[in-house]
């Protein structure tokens, strides 16, 4: 992650990074190979074609023919991908060539998929009988914003937004937020920067973190991806069994269920919901997800006023992290940049650079139009007052002043100085501060 920059790796960069025994038992289930295949890119998914039904490897030589030598590029490429997701081996062949052999794993279990054989992958709860509480599509989709939003809320410090302990350390471990020593959590720059991505990134990006800090709470990493790859192939507005699920996948679907990602009316219901947002989970950042807050609303004017021409209580709550509300009505926002407002929010982790980037992000059309988009003194003025924040340093300290000689002063002075207490000295105006951890230490050599 870079300053003031959150980047969300797509599902074949976070494969990639697994090693190869862990992708062997991914590969074990079917769904999870039929997914993986299925965002591979077109030149890719030809190649696991023809290599799918065939028990000899193939030279390395004769598969880079398939290709023009104007296509060599994407060859590579696919070369890249197939071998970083060992989907693929090297074998010598006779005479000393090198040929390629799919993944025997991933291959028997792609077939499987594609022929339609193997067990059941997910049960539904047919058997059960029908549910008196079943939710249809346009409730799940309004059910799963509704949680996403309480989630973001609570990032941001609304008042009115709670979430579980648990939800709330999971955010903490996914550096989203912080939390000092008896005070309640806090937002992050990774945070802020968090807030201007699209619904399918920031639950990517948040699964992600999950995922590298699900084996440090003793979960089955492969059990949980598999599962995610499961919920690509579920029906929208189905309800699924809990049955057969060990501990660690019901821990992991009570979470789904925390980031509304499936519908559970209780604890202990037989069945859930897979929501929109966990059936596009398995693509990554280039899943479609139902979003409306990325339109322009925002508009900054050069007295550093900003209108905010929105009802959304959320988009309110991030713009109040770095600026003072002046008036509220019901679709629109008076707000003023002030120097405390923008050293506050530095402070606090957010960068300038992300201030001025998420006006620019969310400016109304009107802006748009204007070259440059924000007023430049607006940008400056920003930049400036966080260099002036930079150039401060604040500390708490006792100040000495009055001495009836320079010997004094330069007696108190250098005591202090030899305990490592001296923070500041103006020898010409006889003025001194001490730490107030020192501050008895030096009253007492000053009353002697």
């Amino acid at each position: 992650m870079q300053q003031g920059k959150l980047k969300c790796k797509n599902l074949h960069e976070y494969m990639r990074s697994l090693s190869p025994a862990i992708l062997d038992k991914l590969y074990n289930h079917p769904a999870t190979c039929l997914a993986v295949f299925r965002e591979l890119p077109e030149l890719a998914r030809n190649y696991v074609m023809r290599l799918l039904f065939l028990d000899q490897p193939l030279p390395q030589a004769g598969i880079a023919s398939w290709v023009k030598k104007d296509s060599q590029r994407d060859h590579n490429d696919c070369m890249s991908i197939l071998t970083g997701l060992q989907l693929w081996h090297s074998q010598q062949l006779p005479g000393g060539l090198q040929g390629l052999i799919l993944n025997p794993i991933f291959k028997e279990n792609l077939r499987i998929a594609l022929l339609g054989r193997g067990k059941v992958w997910a049960d539904d709860t047919s058997q059960l009988g029908p549910d008196k509480h079943a939710r249809d599509i346009p409730s799940l989709d309004k059910y799963t914003m509704e949680w996403w939003e309480v989630i973001l809320h609570f990032m941001v410090g609304s008042p009115s937004a709670a979430v579980s302990q648990d939800l709330a350390q999971l955010l903490i471990q996914a550096r989203l937020m912080k939390s000092e020593r008896m005070e309640a959590p806090c937002i992050t720059s990774a945070a802020f920067q968090f807030l201007l991505l699209d619904i399918s990134s920031q639950l990517w990006y948040f699964m992600l973190q999950y995922l590298q800090t699900a084996e440090s709470r003793k979960m089955d990493l492969v059990e949980i991806l598999s599962f995610v790859f499961q919920l690509s192939f579920s029906m929208l507005g189905t309800d699924y069994s809990v049955e057969g699920m060990s501990d660690s996948l019901l821990t992991f679907l009570q979470h789904l269920r925390e980031f509304g990602l499936v519908f559970q009316r209780k604890f202990k219901s037989q069945g859930f919901y897979p929501t929109r947002l966990a059936i596009n989970l398995a693509l990554g950042v280039s899943g479609s997800a139902i979003d409306v807050r990325c339109q322009g609303y925002i508009v900054v004017e050069t007295n550093y006023r900003i209108y905010a021409y929105t009802d959304s209580e959320l988009q309110l709550a991030v713009i109040v992290l770095f600026s003072e509300m002046l008036y509220r009505f019901p679709n629109l926002l008076f707000a003023q940049l002030t120097r405390e407002s923008v050293q506050q929010s530095i402070a606090n982790g957010i960068t300038a650079e992300q201030i001025i980037d998420f006006l620019r992000m969310r400016a109304h059309p009107i802006m748009l139009e204007e070259n440059p988009m924000l007023p430049p003194m607006i940008t400056d003025q920003i930049q400036l007052w966080k260099m002036e924040r930079d150039c401060l340093r604040f500390m708490e300290g006792v100040l000495y002043k009055q001495f009836l000689s320079q010997v004094d002063f330069e007696l108190l002075r250098n005591y202090s100085r030899d305990l490592g207490i001296l923070v500041w000295e103006n020898p010409s105006k006889r003025l001194m501060v001490v730490t107030p951890e020192g501050h008895p230490d030096v009253k007492r050599i000053w009353k002697r």
